[in-house]
């Protein structure tokens, strides 16, 4: 039984007659999470989890038709039973279990299966066909603990102080940069770029709290921001922005941290592989639990994830697909938005 499809529009589902994160308009696309490479403008309706519905109209537009749902929460889309549970990715991220005569397919999004403390927790999810990402397929990608990650951040904000620095931290608009807020809330004051500040609103409008924070003009002296904690979007990495915080440091997060020779790390202070995907080992262990029968790798180390799968039992293949690094996709959205 084919349950989905990829088409040049996106992922499909021919007997529900609808698509999961398409990237070409569709009458009905069921999102798993906000992030720009997944929820695209142009769907005549959307199908959401109740805290990406916010995100949604903050990015794309409050004029979209939404409608949201609980996880868990079983919706019938002609005779394809279908419902959201937790991606552990970002807010709202849902993996998409669709269930058809029995046969049950998961696509998951972007996931990850470490508990960050802001989103709700990584939910196994059983199923015949699984379709996973691979941003980093890779076995040199395994992350520290969050507790021991947040004290690294915590450590070097302590330096900074002692040495007269403002700690700047490089983190995207969404999911990053509440983690940042929250890592380092106790110790002093958080001032976060207006993009920020927006996806800020989305967290507060489902009522998740985030730590106080101010939206600084930078268009004005900034001089008050000495010795305290800035958060920017990576497009304003050596941006005149930045150039004008007095004595800034500055940390880059991301997960490709991981790696020394990472692209841009030369422009920074400072890395934290701080990451909102899966590492090797999370990738393994979800795939594994949900004993599917046939996994699909959509993006990310394809080649290589896809490869090292087939070759441990798990019956695999690459699918191309028009999601990619989340991180880029978010870079561009907030250079126009800047």
């Amino acid at each position: 039984m084919k349950l989905i499809t990829f088409t040049n529009k996106g992922i499909y589902c021919p007997q529900g007659k609808f698509y999961i994160d398409p990237w070409r308009p569709v009458d009905l696309a069921v999102i798993t999470h906000g992030h720009a490479d997944h929820a695209r403008w142009g769907m005549k309706k959307y199908l959401c989890h109740h805290f990406t519905k916010p995100i949604l109209y903050k990015r794309i537009s409050e004029d979209i038709e939404c409608q949201s749902v609980e996880y868990g929460e079983v919706i019938n889309i002609n005779g394809v039973k279908v419902s959201l549970h937790p991606a552990g990715h970002i807010i709202g991220s849902a993996q998409i279990r669709l269930e058809y005569k029995g046969y049950v397919s998961v696509v998951s999004g972007d996931y990850k299966v470490q508990d960050d403390g802001l989103s709700t927790p990584f939910e196994l999810v059983r199923c015949n066909e699984f379709v996973t990402e691979s941003t980093f397929g890779l076995p040199i990608y395994n992350w520290l603990e969050v507790d021991d990650l947040n004290k690294r951040l915590q450590s070097w904000v302590l330096r900074n102080k002692e040495n007269q620095k403002t700690s700047v931290f490089i983190g995207y608009s969404l999911g990053k940069a509440q983690r940042i807020m929250k890592a380092v809330e106790e110790l002093g004051k958080i001032h976060v770029h207006y993009s920020i500040g927006k996806l800020n609103e989305a967290f507060e409008a489902v009522g998740i709290g985030l730590p106080d924070y101010e939206i600084p003009d930078f268009r004005e002296s900034v001089k008050h921001l000495q010795d305290e904690i800035v958060i920017v979007p990576p497009a304003l990495l050596d941006s005149n922005v930045i150039k004008k915080i007095p004595n800034a440091a500055t940390a880059i997060c991301s997960g490709w941290m991981q790696v020394r020779g990472a692209r841009r790390w030369r422009s920074a202070d400072a890395g934290f592989p701080m990451s909102d995907h899966a590492d090797w080992k999370g990738l393994l262990q979800a795939i594994k639990a949900t004993e599917a029968e046939l996994v699909h790798v959509t993006h990310g180390q394809t080649e290589v994830f896809s490869k090292y799968l087939n070759e441990i039992g798990i019956q695999s293949d690459v699918v191309e697909t028009l999601y990619g690094d989340d991180d880029e996709e978010e870079k561009e959205k907030e250079i126009l938005e800047d």
